[in-house]
């Protein structure tokens, strides 16, 4: 086994990895217009169009059997109309994140692309529940971002460091704490302060930094506990439902969520109104599985 690399090699590896465009700004002109009160779904198609794996998602997730459709939508604003402004924005968040980390780490085979971006995204949509049921809700998409780029380090180990990736990879692990554990053995950083750093080249607020790189350890995120204990229970409630990401971890069950130490910081003296909203929430993740097979099919993921 490799000794752990000191900080300076790890730093410039990881800064030898290519630029990601899409992350300082995201589909910003589709975001605006789903935000907007006056705009109409035309507006919102027409932008669409101009991205052909948009539009494809956004076909794909309308048929999908979440929403158990009599017929075939193949019109763009008629599917509009169906998902919503919130749905659409998570599309066009999501879309070329998606399409741009393909390419960058388009060389690496052995990364199952479907399974990440299946966790990456059911991450992003839990992510931002649990923070509106702890009254926490984001104005700028940061709750979903965040979600969305919580394991970013992972496909940056995968790039800068596939040798040691592969070892990791291949090693059956209880929970993300003992991945990271062995991440650090074998490098001497986990994938969650590898991922801060990426994105810190990036320019990505501090509090989506803060959460990345503490998400699996909620209780020592020194400014926003809360933000980054969200991405813990959210990671740990998609595993639960079945949908895990890049390493062989045990499903988790529902008691584990609540023995988190990011469950505690959440919902610490819960009402019966946060039951209730949490009872709504296990709801949805039970039409995870569903929801994300129409936004990423296997045949058309890393492709």
């Amino acid at each position: 086994m490799a000794g752990a690399l000191l900080d300076e090699e790890i730093k410039s590896k990881i800064d030898s990895c290519p630029n990601i465009g899409s992350l300082k700004s995201i589909n910003a002109e589709l975001c605006g217009l789903v935000s907007s009160e006056l705009s109409n779904s035309y507006e919102i198609a027409e932008v669409i169009r101009k991205d052909p794996a948009l539009t494809t998602r956004l076909l794909k997730l309308v048929n999908s059997v979440l929403y158990g459709l009599a017929r075939k939508i193949t019109n763009i604003e008629e599917a509009i109309i169906y998902l919503g402004s919130r749905q659409i924005k998570e599309l066009a968040l999501a879309t070329p994140v998606i399409e741009d980390f393909e390419n960058f780490n388009k060389k690496n085979h052995n990364i199952n692309w479907n399974a990440f971006w299946q966790h990456s995204i059911g991450t992003a949509m839990i992510t931002r529940d649990l923070l509106s049921i702890a009254n926490l809700p984001s104005l700028d998409e940061s709750d979903y971002i965040l979600g969305l780029v919580h394991n970013v380090g992972k496909l940056v180990l995968a790039f800068a460091f596939p040798e040691t990736f592969e070892v990791i990879s291949e090693r059956e692990c209880v929970d993300p704490k003992q991945v990271c554990f062995l991440e650090r053995e074998y490098l001497g950083w986990d994938h969650g302060r590898i991922g801060a750093w990426f994105l810190k080249k990036h320019q990505l607020a501090d509090p989506i930094l803060e959460a990345v790189e503490y998400h699996h350890f909620p209780e020592k995120a020194p400014n926003h506990p809360k933000l980054t204990s969200a991405i813990q229970v959210a990671d740990c409630m998609v595993r639960a439902s079945g949908i895990n990401s890049l390493e062989m971890i045990n499903p988790s069950e529902q008691v584990d969520w609540q023995d988190l130490p990011g469950w505690g910081i959440l919902f610490d003296g819960k009402d019966d109104q946060t039951t209730s909203a949490i009872e709504n929430l296990l709801h949805s993740l039970k039409r995870l599985p569903d929801a994300l097979k129409g936004m990423l099919e296997e045949s058309h993921v890393g492709t």
